[in-house]
């Protein structure tokens, strides 16, 4: 609730998405806060098992394993890992604009 109030009081910056993540929940291990962090550099390693529907109809079930390959301090991973709920500002351009430069001459250069 008070994740939602914020947001709506004062809102999020322009082009920015919150993804919010929420640790298990026990009395063992209460929701100890809210952090603010970074994504981890992570991935999911997908494994495609083919089978059959009860037809004889071929479909793949993909399941697989999550690889954090972070070892960094301030992510979701070690928030969610400590229970804290996760907060990490995401923005929609994902290019990378520090490269466009170097790529344009690059690719100039190159007689294509």
């Amino acid at each position: 609730k008070q994740i939602m109030v914020n947001v709506l009081q004062k809102g999020v910056p322009e082009g920015i998405a919150l993804n919010v993540n929420f640790p298990a929940y026990s009395k063992q291990h209460p929701i100890k806060g809210i952090k603010i962090c970074r994504q981890a550099l992570s991935k999911w390693q997908e494994v495609f098992e083919e089978r059959k529907d009860p037809h004889g109809r071929r479909y793949f079930w993909m399941s697989g394993q999550f690889e954090n390959e972070d070892k960094g301090e301030d992510t979701d991973e070690v928030a969610l890992a400590n229970h804290y709920i996760s907060i990490v500002p995401c923005s929609y351009d994902m290019t990378a604009h520090h490269s466009i430069s170097r790529l344009n001459k690059d690719f100039m250069n190159s007689g294509q």
